[in-house]
């Protein structure tokens, strides 16, 4: 049974996998952050992070709140001054390694982050390990879950425990391997997430694969797809991630590779329809296939879907044919279909 810990309005280990993005544009610039919070809200985002260089750009977290319906993670590295200026600022969780802090600072930041219900999330990269850990075991996976659980340890030991952490390499099967290690090790929620995984598209097949294994073991609380992009592009991987690993919320298209079978476009066919269901928040899968003589019992799980032949397509439903229709109607009467079934 994992912790549950609440931050703001979502409680990580429900249940639920919650999707995360950081925001990239400079702290001071309020405006553009703000612009750009709303957007990820509006793609999907349930959790935004922000990182807050000084003890001044703590107003960024306030702003932000104000605008926002969903938590805001205040991302401190070395000053707990910060820290104690995000919390009174609002934030909802705070990512803060104590193991940066002096004792006496890491213990007022814990204290005030408990009495007002505020959670810390413990972000472990193998680029930072400690000099001991390193000469103990070098970079790997064991020596990710030595270092979240000892900094884990420094809060439990002043008494707080509404934790959750982190475990990221580049290396995706030390990921793996690290996150795997930790879930058998404790029951504090986990982000997952590969950092620094590259750009859009290495970093979303290193994200799919890293992300995904996990997902399907179970594992994992939040994930962030770390992309050197807009991160509006992370949280379309993101959800892109969370359906392929059965998790996921909305549309998801099955289509057919195409063979030398196939009568009409169906690449063009299966993009238009992609493009036709985004934003659908029900879970319903869609099948586009190039035969109408195998398509249904191919796709008989879908909930609906078009099989297609020469210059026309049958309609099934749960591998149910229902109708025959032709090419140029293709679009249109499967948007109708789809629309009378959400």
């Amino acid at each position: 049974m994992r912790k549950r810990v609440k931050v703001g309005n979502i409680t990580l280990g429900d249940g639920n996998i919650y999707v995360q993005s950081m925001l990239k544009k400079p702290a001071h610039d309020i405006e553009a952050n703000v612009k750009q919070a709303l957007e990820l809200q509006e793609a999907g985002c349930e959790i935004i992070r922000a990182a807050v260089p000084e003890v001044k750009d703590a107003k960024l977290i306030y702003e932000l709140k104000q605008a926002l319906k969903i938590p805001v993670v205040a991302d401190i590295h070395f000053e707990y001054k910060i820290a104690l200026e995000s919390v009174n600022a609002g934030a909802d969780k705070i990512r803060l390694n104590p193991g940066n802090l002096e004792p006496h600072e890491r213990e007022i930041v814990a204290r005030e982050c408990q009495k007002r219900e505020i959670p810390i999330r413990i972000g472990i990269n193998a680029g930072s390990l400690e000099k001991d850990l390193l000469q103990k075991h070098g970079v790997c996976a064991e020596a990710l879950v030595e270092s979240a659980l000892r900094s884990a340890k420094m809060l439990e030991d002043i008494g707080f425990c509404d934790i959750a952490l982190s475990v990221k390499a580049s290396d995706v099967k030390m990921t793996i391997d690290a996150y795997r290690l930790l879930h058998k090790k404790c029951e504090y929620p986990l982000h997952l997430g590969v950092t620094e995984a590259g750009t859009k598209r290495l970093g979303i097949l290193k994200s799919a694969v890293g992300i995904g294994s996990l997902l399907c073991d179970g594992i994992g609380d939040t994930i962030r797809v770390s992309l050197t992009d807009e991160p509006i592009e992370e949280i379309y991987a993101a959800l892109d991630i969370l359906k392929a690993a059965g998790k996921g919320k909305g549309a998801e298209i099955i289509s057919c590779p195409t063979c030398g079978r196939t009568k009409i476009d169906i690449i063009k066919l299966a993009n238009e329809i992609e493009t036709l269901v985004t934003g659908i928040k029900k879970p319903i899968k869609i099948a586009v296939m190039g035969c109408a003589v195998n398509g249904p019992g191919e796709a008989r799980e879908a909930d609906i879907g078009i099989a297609a032949g020469d210059g026309s397509a049958v309609l099934f439903k749960k591998s149910k044919i229902i109708c025959r229709i032709t090419e140029e109607n293709m679009l249109d009467t499967l948007k109708k279909e789809i629309e009378e079934m959400i």
